[in-house]
């Protein structure tokens, strides 16, 4: 399992403003304001979810402080954004959709401060792993998950940590089912080929070992 997420010391008072605020929705009569989204509301969808977008935040970007700042960014979205979604369909593509392009966007964001020469603070890799998965067998097929691109991490991460089914996936992604498809597939083959790398090197790394003591 992955690190708990403290509701009380993640939600600050400033997001939760966030959910009070009134939007216009115009009518013939005039401006009729509507809350978006009630408090109660808010809190309700934090305490649900929030775990669940931290997790994936932690999971691809591998820095407790990176998953904090998107958790965070991602509920104000998503309270800003509450009257967009369609109350027909789940909720939870929803929100992994908001994850998603908030993660993006501050991804983006690191790699502009590493080139202006601005090193944002990361924990230690390997210390976030072990806390993400427990058992070393997964903890090793993270490490080989680690090496994929950016955007087949998300898939593999949305598919088998946040048990999306693959038609919420490429919702959440905002990607045809068909495309969606694809990409798990072609992430899969890459990882089972990593692996198989993996082991025929710590196979002949062992026997070099053995060949020599």
């Amino acid at each position: 399992m992955l690190i708990g997420f403290d509701i009380n010391q993640n939600l600050p008072n400033q997001i939760l403003s966030e959910c009070v605020y009134k939007v216009k929705n115009k009518q013939k009569g005039g401006d009729l304001m509507l809350p978006e989204i009630t408090q109660d509301e808010a809190k309700q969808l934090f305490t649900e979810y929030s775990m669940y977008v931290y997790q994936t935040a932690l999971l691809i970007t591998r820095s407790e402080a990176l998953a904090d700042d998107i958790t965070q960014e991602t509920f104000i979205r998503v309270f800003r954004k509450f009257n967009t979604y369609d109350s027909t369909k789940s909720i939870q593509p929803w929100i992994y959709k908001i994850t998603i392009n908030t993660m993006r966007n501050m991804l983006r964001k690191q790699k502009w401060l590493k080139f202006i020469g601005v090193t944002p603070e990361t924990a230690d890799e390997d210390l976030i792993e072990n806390k993400i998965i427990q058992n070393e067998e997964s903890l090793q097929l993270w490490k080989e998950i680690n090496q994929l691109s950016l955007k087949s991490k998300e898939i593999i991460v949305l598919h088998y940590y946040a048990e999306l089914k693959l038609s919420e996936v490429s919702e959440a992604l905002g990607i045809p089912l068909g495309t969606c498809k694809s990409r798990l597939n072609a992430a899969l083959t890459t990882l089972r080929k990593q692996m198989l790398e993996n082991e025929v090197f710590e196979f002949r790394k062992r026997r070099a070992y053995h060949e020599t003591n």
